[in-house]
C-alpha cells in the first residue's frame, strides 16, 4: 500500500542527479498507523484507516487505538490487504526516488475576490470614458431570460478547496527523518496536512 500521511514543511530547490536545477516541496510524512481495515465483506468495500500525527490531550481525541490517539485519520481504498494488519506502521520506506505520486490537500484560502483574480477576466479599458471600472465584471445579465443565469462567473470566495496534483516526482527520500523531498509545487500553506498515494 503506496498511501501515505504527511504535512508540507516548505519550497526550496536542489540539483538534481542531471545537474539541473529543480523547485522542490519538502513534506515531513509519517509515521502512520492503521487504525482500521474495512473489508467487502462487512463494510461493503475495502480500505484501511490511517492515522497521523499523535496527540496527548484527552480533549482532541478523534480515534483510539491500543490506548493512542490520534490528530489526522483519513482513510485509503485499496483492493487487497490482506498482508496488512491493524497496529502496523506505514513509513516514508514504502515509496521509492524516482516514483510519481498524486498529492492531494486544502489550498491556500484567498478571502473573498473579484472577477479579474478569480476568473483571469482581463478587465476594462483604461480610456475611452472608463472611469474606476478596469476591475469590474461589466455586465451580468441578458435580455432573455431576465435574470443572471447560474453559473455565471462572479466575484466571489476564492481558495480553500481540495486540490489534487498528479505525477509529482519523488526526488529524494530521508528515511531518518521521515521526509519526502517532492518535484514541483503541492497545494496549502506550511503544516497543511497532504495525502500522498502512487
Amino acid at each position: 500500500m503506496k498511501f501515505i500521511l504527511g504535512q508540507k514543511i516548505g519550497m526550496s530547490q536542489l540539483f538534481n542527479k542531471e545537474g539541473k536545477l529543480v523547485p522542490v516541496t519538502l513534506v515531513s510524512a509519517g509515521p502512520c498507523y492503521i487504525l482500521q481495515k474495512k473489508t467487502k465483506e462487512k463494510d461493503g468495500y475495502s480500505a484501511l484507516q490511517v492515522g497521523f500525527v499523535r496527540i496527548e490531550k484527552k480533549n482532541k481525541i478523534k480515534k483510539t487505538m491500543k490506548g493512542k490517539e490520534y490528530k489526522h485519520i483519513k482513510e485509503n481504498r485499496i483492493e487487497s490487504g490482506d498482508d496488512i494488519k491493524v497496529g502496523d506502521e506505514v513509513s516514508v520506506s514504502v515509496f521509492e526516488e524516482g516514483d510519481k505520486v498524486k498529492v492531494s490537500g486544502i489550498s491556500k484560502g484567498k478571502g473573498f475576490q473579484g472577477g479579474v483574480k478569480r476568473h483571469g477576466f482581463h478587465g476594462r479599458n483604461k480610456t475611452h470614458g472608463v472611469k474606476h471600472e478596469q476591475r469590474t465584471i461589466g455586465s451580468t445579465g441578458r435580455r432573455f431570460p431576465q435574470h443572471v443565469q447560474k453559473g455565471r462567473k462572479m466575484p466571489g470566495r476564492m481558495g480553500y478547496e481540495r486540490i489534487s496534483v498528479k505525477n509529482l516526482k519523488i526526488e529524494k527520500i530521508d528515511k531518518e527523518n521521515n521526509i519526502l523531498i517532492l518535484r514541483g509545487a503541492v497545494p496549502g500553506h506550511r503544516g497543511t496536512l497532504l495525502e500522498i498515494r502512487a
